[in-house]
């Protein structure tokens, strides 16, 4: 077994290699501005091996998640697309939304005994990837957590075999080689769209098996602090009366990263801590629901405490890159 883990590592290292090669002379490559977190020219759509792996993992194992493979290779294969060339975002929601669908029905989750719990479960997977997406914006964060969502599912699966063997193993190889490459002061590559919607599906797939295995729905916690963020700095751009679909940079990492200078690698670790604290905590202890509504509470508190105490550093940005805009302007 680790001679196979050991081979597809390898395999995976010299996949990301070429297509390093093939980025570079392709020109696919993320380009900063001022809405940016990094400041040098990276190559993009490093993430690719998420699915990759995916596809070695069926092959080697067998294809026992057909509906997910596709739903997956569909969803980063125009999430691909759109970092060499941008979409509309209504034909990208589509296609997350169809995937999504096929993942809950290899999941087995299209039929519950409560129908109602459907568009409810759409919802919340749907927002999950979203979250995914948004939360990619710092060098090391995608790689980091993803770790942080894998080792606790590894853990658990070893007693209750939710899903195949050498399946979240093979995603993890795949996941360390991408974070060879980027969970580093100056990053070889970024994960791109097509890493971070290729991983969220298939952490989300791992997650949901897990508990229509147990029943619990608490193990969404797993996605704790990526949620936390997300939801709550959309809300606080409602509040601005923003719009939703406009590039920005107030996420509470993108503030610690830009506006306190705090290195990324230092951040995404931060996250990457945050969230097995929490996921071991509601493992190991069994109080589910506490560990749920506690951590739920004190991320909340977390967020708001930090934006009252620096948020006013993100508005001076602001006005100096208005500033800025209107002076070259003029």
């Amino acid at each position: 077994m680790w001679l196979t883990y050991t081979l597809i590592a390898v395999v995976l290292l010299i996949v990301e290699l070429v297509y390093f090669r093939i980025a570079d002379k392709c020109n696919i490559i993320d380009k900063p501005n001022e809405r940016s977190s990094h400041s040098r020219i990276v190559l993009r759509g490093g993430g690719i091996i998420f699915t990759i792996a995916l596809w070695i993992w069926s092959i080697v194992y067998g294809f026992h998640y057909p509906w997910m493979l596709v739903g997956v290779t569909l969803a980063a294969g125009v999430s691909f697309v759109d970092d060499i060339h941008s979409l509309p975002d209504l034909p990208r929601l589509i296609i997350q939304i169809f995937a999504v669908a096929v993942v809950l029905f290899d999941v087995g989750f299209v039929f519950p005994e409560d129908w109602l719990l459907i568009p409810f479960a759409w919802l919340v997977c749907v927002s999950v990837v979203n979250f995914y997406n948004f939360m990619d914006g710092i060098n090391g964060i995608t790689g980091g957590y993803s770790v942080a969502v894998l080792l606790p599912l590894l853990y658990l699966n070893y007693s209750l075999h939710f899903v195949g063997v050498g399946f979240l193993e093979i995603i993890l190889i795949a996941v360390l080689v991408f974070c060879f490459f980027n969970f580093r002061k100056k990053a070889k590559c970024f994960a791109g769209d097509v890493g971070a919607v290729g991983i969220a599906l298939i952490l989300l797939f791992s997650v949901l098996r897990l508990i229509l295995a147990t029943g619990d729905i608490t193990y969404l916690m797993f996605f704790a602090v990526y949620a936390a963020d997300a939801m709550l700095t959309i809300a606080h751009r409602i509040m601005l009366k923003e719009h939703l679909g406009e590039a920005h940079r107030k996420h509470l990492y993108q503030i610690m990263a830009n506006e306190l200078k705090i290195p990324h690698v230092v951040v995404s670790t931060v996250y990457m801590v945050a969230q097995l604290i929490i996921s071991f905590t509601l493992i190991l202890t069994g109080w589910h629901w506490g560990v749920f509504i506690g951590a739920a509470l004190l991320l909340i508190v977390i967020y708001l405490a930090f934006m009252k105490r620096y948020y006013h550093l993100h508005e001076e940005y602001l006005t100096e890159l208005k500033r800025k805009e209107t002076s070259n302007v003029s």
